[in-house]
Formats: structure tokens, C-alpha cells, sequence
């Protein structure tokens, strides 16, 4: 496989090296750094916003933004696709905040170095809402050039970008930017009251942690021969693991999020897990597994219990459960503290769109020259994922030590839509699904 340019490249710190190192940038969460030149429009209180990456979420993510400051408007917009910009151009400006959506022509952007453009077009936060494999590019891209950055999760694919994730996190710190991750929970009163009493030991030392994420199905799109690959890949994104993750990293990193800020965010010191496809198996779904279940072990004997299921016709659940030494937390969706079975504390405060309090805490930052940075725990939590896919695909065991250092890169060759991806069907048309036992962790 293809190393990755990241300066992380080769081997890479150990797990205790990679806490000290990725430490330094969580600091930079409320510290006094300058914030950068340029940050506000010229002569004006209203930052400008740009989105690369213009599908649901990106849209639904640019109407938060400008919904959380009025002080806000959209200026640029760019995504691999045209007609996907058009649509989404129009949501925006059919939605309450429309107004404030002023993308002429000259500033819609397509293709694959869209995010070049919107980065140039004088925005001052970029938003990015792309599909997750670009997202590693995309935030160095902006980071670099000086913008402060919302960046909607998962932030990487693989530990390559997860790497370069974390350097980029670093470039920020210093040169005073902002990253707010769009890893929501952590912006919701009521997890971030029922994780304030977890942390400060109301339920005890912790002993078991359950994070679970079971739906329908989602995602899957018939091929169509006016496309080449990479572009119906491109248009079926979820479905193919070098884009997407697999579920377990583009959906359940919600919950693994959870479970990794009940654990300081400390990595754990392995993994084992168990995996497949049963209900969606045709071409239409790409390469990725519907079901995922791993064992993640700390070195204070703490285990996590990681389960998601995308199958339609299934029961559904999405909780996250942890038990202590002095009681029992459901952090979602009851938000209580229980001891004995019975309930002593229940979250009953205000509950504010968290999908909002995000940006409002982003555009807060930027204006007050105090920059949030949430590189570190959007990095680590993505890795959670990606090493529970990693032992899924595999069927074996890897430490943390060893993912982190993976140098399997899940990217083509070149970024043009004659390129091949790199999952490329059969002559059946289906796409190779890893195998446990077989496939090999590189």
C-alpha cells in the first residue's frame, strides 16, 4: 500500500508518545492565543462562511451555521458535483436563514479541487460537510491558508489521515485558528451533564462501558452505466469503506465519541471484534459490513462493548450505558444516574439545539479571539472506528500501537473521474468484502 506524506510517516510514536504529543494540541481547547489576521471581514462584524461538501449534512450544517450567528453569511459554496451544489444552494435559500445565502455563479464550485476555490474566495470559516475521505485534505488545505474550520465527522478513513488530522490540529494551535468538530453530543447539555458527574466519579471507578448504535438501513445505489466508477462510487459514498469508513466510522463514531470522553479520551491499549455483511450483500452496498461488534481493552481493565447494525426489520437501539464501582450512567438517551437500581440524578435543564450550539460556539470563539480546538478527541475518536473496523475486516487482534501506525492508505491513484478507485468490481460486478481470517492488516 501507498505510505502516506504525513511527516508521521514510518513508525510512529508509541501509544504513551502519542498521548504527550496529542496532548498539547486538546490544550489549545479556551487558551489566550492571538486569533489570526484576516479572521473577521474587513470593516464588517459578519464572518464570512463558506461549505465544501454540499450533500445533507453539508447543507444541514451550513443552515446551523448561519442560524447560530446573525452575524453570518454564506458566501461560497463548492462540491464534487453540480447539480448536488444546485440542490443544496436551494434548500439554503428556501430555508429561514436564506437570506444570508449570497453564492452568485462565480462562487459555485465543482469538481474535486472545489475546496481549493471556496478556500480562496475569501471566506473567513470554512465548513466542511464533504465526504469523509477528503476531509484530511480539505482541513490542511484550510488550516494552512489561515481559516478557522468546522469539520463534521468522521475526520479521516484511515490512520494516515488520522495523522495528518492531528498535525493539522497542531498547524492550528499555533497559528491561532479554530476547529469545532461536528461530533454534536459533546455540544448537548444533557450528555455533557450526565459525562460532567461520569468523570467527576459520581458512579464510581468505571468498569464497563456499552456504546451502542443499531438502525435501518442506510445508503445503496444501483449503478449507472452513464457513470464511470469513480462517479457512481462518488454518488454511493456511504457504501464503500474508502470513502465513508464503513458505518462503524461514518455513524457509530457518534457513540464511540461517548465512550472515549468517559475515558479522557485515552486510547485503549487493544481490540478484537467480530463483523460481516448478512442482509446487505448486492452490489448496490459496496464493500462495507451491516454489523459490527468490538471489545476495546484499557490498561486500567476497563472494557468497552461497541455494537451497530444497520438491517432493516431489526430492533433498533441507540443508548450508551456505563456502570461503575458506586453505580450505573445512561449518558443517551435517559441522561440519569442510578445507584442500587434506583435512580438518585436526571438531567431536566434546557436542551438547546446542539447542531447549533456547535457553530455558536465556534463563531464565539473566533470573535473572541479565544480559539477552541478539538483536534485531539475528533482524531482519536475517529481511530476508535477505524481500528474497529480494522479488526472486523481482519479477524484479529491489533493494539492501538499497531493501527495508529497502519500505513494502509485508502486512496486512488489520482483525483479525476477516470481514475480508478480503489475498490474496483468484479467481473460479476461485486464488489471484494474483507474477510476474517483472510484479509491481512497492512
Amino acid at each position: 500500500m501507498a505510505k502516506s506524506n504525513s511527516s508521521f510517516s514510518g513508525k510512529t510514536p508509541s501509544r504513551r508518545a502519542f498521548l504527550k504529543t496529542s496532548a498539547v494540541v486538546g490544550g489549545a481547547l479556551a487558551g489566550g492565543l492571538s486569533v489570526a489576521r484576516g479572521a473577521h471581514a474587513a470593516g464588517s462584524d459578519i464572518l464570512k462562511v463558506g461549505l465544501i461538501g454540499c450533500g445533507g449534512r453539508g447543507t444541514g450544517a451550513a443552515v446551523n451555521a448561519l442560524t447560530a450567528d446573525s452575524n453570518t453569511k454564506l458566501i461560497a459554496m463548492g462540491d464534487a458535483f453540480e447539480d448536488r451544489l444546485a440542490g443544496s444552494l436551494q434548500s439554503i435559500k428556501g430555508s429561514e436563514v436564506g437570506s444570508r445565502a449570497d453564492v452568485p455563479k462565480d462562487r459555485q464550485f465543482v469538481g474535486f479541487d472545489a475546496y481549493k476555490k471556496v478556500i480562496a474566495s475569501g471566506v473567513d470559516v470554512v465548513v466542511l460537510g464533504e465526504v469523509p475521505h477528503f476531509r484530511p485534505i480539505h482541513l490542511r488545505a484550510a488550516i494552512e491558508a489561515g481559516k478557522h474550520v468546522f469539520c463534521e465527522k468522521p475526520v479521516a478513513v484511515d490512520a494516515p489521515g488520522v495523522r495528518s488530522v492531528l498535525e493539522t490540529a497542531e498547524l492550528a494551535k499555533k497559528k491561532g485558528l479554530s476547529i469545532v468538530s461536528g461530533l454534536c453530543w459533546r455540544y448537548d447539555n444533557a450528555v455533557r451533564a450526565t459525562m460532567e458527574r461520569v468523570l467527576a466519579g459520581e458512579i464510581g471507578d468505571l468498569v464497563t462501558l456499552q456504546v451502542t448504535y443499531n438502525t435501518g438501513t442506510i445508503g445503496g445505489r444501483d449503478r449507472d452505466p452513464k457513470l464511470t466508477e469513480m462517479q457512481y462510487q462518488l454518488r454511493n459514498w456511504y457504501c464503500f469503506a474508502w470513502l465513508s469508513g464503513d458505518h462503524n466510522t461514518e455513524q457509530h463514531v457518534h457513540s464511540l465519541d461517548k465512550m472515549g470522553w468517559a475515558m479522557r479520551d485515552e486510547p485503549p491499549v487493544r481490540a478484537w471484534g467480530l463483523g460481516g455483511r448478512q442482509v446487505r450483500t448486492g452490489a448496490r452496498y459496496g464493500d462495507i459490513y451491516d454489523h459490527h461488534a468490538v471489545v476495546y481493552e484499557y490498561a486500567n481493565g476497563v472494557r468497552g462493548y461497541s455494537y451497530c447494525r444497520q438491517q432493516p426489520g431489526c430492533w433498533n437501539d441507540t443508548t450508551d450505558n456505563f456502570w461503575g464501582t458506586r453505580g450505573h450512567a445512561n449518558v443517551l438517551s435517559d441522561f440519569t444516574i442510578s445507584r442500587g437500581g434506583k435512580q438518585v440524578w436526571k438531567y431536566k435543564g434546557p436542551r438547546p439545539n446542539m447542531y447549533e450550539v456547535e457553530h455558536q460556539a465556534l463563531f464565539a470563539a473566533v470573535r473572541a479571539g479565544t480559539p477552541i480546538n478539538n483536534g485531539v478527541y475528533m482524531a482519536r475518536s475517529t481511530m476508535l472506528a477505524i481500528l474497529g473496523r480494522m479488526v472486523n475486516y481482519t479477524g484479529q487482534a491489533i493494539t492501538w500501537d499497531e493501527a495508529i501506525n497502519s500505513q494502509q492508505k485508502l486512496s486512488p491513484k489520482e483525483y479525476t473521474w477516470d481514475a480508478e478507485p480503489p475498490t474496483k468490481p468484479g467481473p460479476d460486478g461485486q464488489y471484494p468484502i474483507a474477510t476474517p481470517g483472510v484479509t491481512k492488516f497492512v
